[in-house]
């Protein structure tokens, strides 16, 4: 069942004009009643515009779409991705010690901790130098090959944990532009290098590509015979991961209940878990598990992915906001926000409802951002000043693992702060004025000067505040913003674990190359595609 938010739509005009600003003054207590917290993690949603009235009717929307029942349905291994047939149960690979979850009427937490168990063996012996190349030398980096979410989520949680990186140095490899793979090979001695090919079909054609180059690269250093020690496969298809010359011992498997998107909690994790070993990794599965209890045993008005999706809901279904901006104040989390990017986007960037129905409203928002404080010199500038709205979601950690710097660490909070202050207070045209005033400008060109200088103000934000960015927390981040997406899809009544829109531009692309290549005239292809083509025919 889709929402309807025509009542929260008429709630949200009747306020339209209102300062948020108003609603502190009204409220000594605001702040900690429109805010949320969750072992350790503190979500505050008080610099946005809603009020009470407002936040209840949002509430009243997860049961009347049957967010709690299809949760439930999620976590017990339902079919819940309808249009593929297929339980959604990412959930269960950090389910480290959990009751066992059913999937067509079998366990699967025996299988998932197996393969755990195989990986970490796999992760120490790498580490140890019990394995090997064929030089018999330790292996000094990885390169994992990979794309979506076979590259976003293991290339994010090895920047934001670099901290806790004591293994191999891990490089990743995703476009099919020969410049990714060529720039990350040639720094690399292919006697000490492990590459890791992550494909589940193990038909990806732009992860192929790239491990046949590295193949090629191996070969010429390592021969024919040397490859199979160079090469781990994080894939479903044993049958091709053997004709490509890789160990079977060294493949490790996924089911097709876990979508790509969601998939760093398993195999598909194994970098990481290379460079910051299989304890670490373990605290990493462990902060994800213990939002997942929060989310299932929550009330709803202290449930932070229930807020979190909430607020998104209202800002961009009920106030037409086109997009959102992710701010992490730390630098190490560089990549959440593409990182995001694909988990809401794709998940949620869909035009029909589960009943195959166009949408009476606009699905989910664009989502970008980058880390303050480079934001704050880039496009901060629009946010402040600009002509849209873009609610904006700051995170923040209270200590940073760089003791000796710890100015720095103040200077980049109180830059955090001091944004979703600006966002929230503005500047009025006459406390511009009297700053031009106090510079010595007058008549037209100080009240020209003066309008340059006002910020609108009332802009919403939240702020996602932690202790420390440790393998745990950064778990628990990435679960919560799962499960906001899984939040905003059932109530926008759609599907949330397809991503049909992915496969129509790679199936022209496998029609185009023998175009490119000249073994084929383009018939049927329109006539700016054939101009192009022309173009750029070698």
């Amino acid at each position: 069942m889709s929402a309807d938010f025509s009542h929260l739509k008429a709630l949200q005009t009747a306020q339209d004009q209102r300062k948020i600003l108003d609603l502190f003054a009204a409220d000594p207590d605001r702040a900690d009643r429109f805010s949320a917290q969750a072992d350790g993690l503190l979500f505050d949603y008080s610099k946005t515009n809603l009020d009470e009235d407002q936040r209840s009717g949002l509430i009243a929307l997860l049961d009347e779409t049957g967010v709690g029942a299809k949760r439930d349905a999620m976590f017990e291994g339902s079919a819940i991705n309808d249009t593929e047939g297929r339980a959604v149960l990412h959930t269960a690979l950090r389910n480290l010690d959990g009751d066992d979850v059913m999937v067509d009427g079998k366990g699967v937490m025996k299988s998932v901790r197996h393969t755990l168990a195989r990986m970490d063996d796999f992760a120490d012996r790498v580490r140890r130098g019990d394995i090997t190349s064929s030089a018999d030398t330790p292996f000094e980096d990885v390169v994992n090959i990979g794309i979506g979410g076979s590259d976003l989520g293991p290339v994010m949680a090895y920047e934001a944990l670099k901290p806790y990186a004591d293994g191999p140095r891990c490089h990743f490899v995703s476009n099919v532009d020969g410049a990714h793979i060529h720039d990350v090979l040639k720094g690399l001695n292919p006697l000490t290098t492990l590459v890791i090919v992550a494909s589940k079909t193990f038909t990806t054609i732009e992860t192929m590509t790239n491990a046949e180059t590295a193949k090629s690269w191996l070969m010429k250093h390592v021969g024919k015979e040397g490859i199979s020690s160079h090469f781990a496969a994080l894939s479903t298809a044993r049958d091709k991961t053997a004709a490509f010359g890789i160990d079977p011992d060294l493949v490790f498997g996924f089911e097709d209940w876990v979508g790509g998107r969601y998939s760093v909690w398993g195999p598909i994790g194994l970098p990481l878990m290379l460079a910051i070993g299989p304890q670490d990794f373990a605290q990493f599965l462990r902060g994800a598990q213990a939002m997942d209890q929060h989310f299932k045993t929550a009330p709803w008005d202290e449930n932070l992915p229930a807020l979190l999706a909430l607020t998104g809901i209202w800002h961009n279904q009920v106030c037409g906001y086109a997009t959102r901006a992710v701010l992490p104040y730390e630098q190490r989390l560089v990549r959440l926000p593409a990182y995001l990017q694909q988990l809401e986007m794709e998940s949620n960037g869909k035009r029909v409802s589960m009943d195959g129905q166009e949408l009476p409203y606009h699905s989910g928002p664009v989502v970008w951002g980058e880390p303050g404080t480079n934001g704050q010199h880039a496009f901060y500038q629009l946010i402040h000043q600009g002509t849209r709205v873009i609610p904006c979601e700051f995170m923040v950690g209270r200590y940073g693992h760089e003791a000796s710097l710890k100015h720095h660490h103040e200077l980049l909070v109180s830059n955090c702060l001091a944004q979703s202050e600006a966002l929230l207070r503005g500047r009025t045209f006459e406390e511009a004025r009297a700053l031009m005033a106090a510079k010595g400008f007058e008549g037209d060109e100080l009240d020209r000067q003066a309008h340059h200088r006002v910020f609108p103000g009332n802009r919403p934000t939240t702020t996602l505040a932690y202790d420390k960015l440790t393998p745990y927390v950064l778990g628990q981040i990435v679960a919560l913003y799962e499960h906001r997406v899984f939040v905003e899809g059932v109530v926008l009544g759609i599907n949330s674990f397809d991503q049909w829109g992915v496969e129509l531009g790679k199936e022209l692309a496998v029609a185009l190359q023998p175009v490119l290549a000249g073994a084929q005239d383009g018939a049927g292809k329109d006539g700016s595609t054939l101009n192009l083509v022309k173009f750029l025919k070698v």
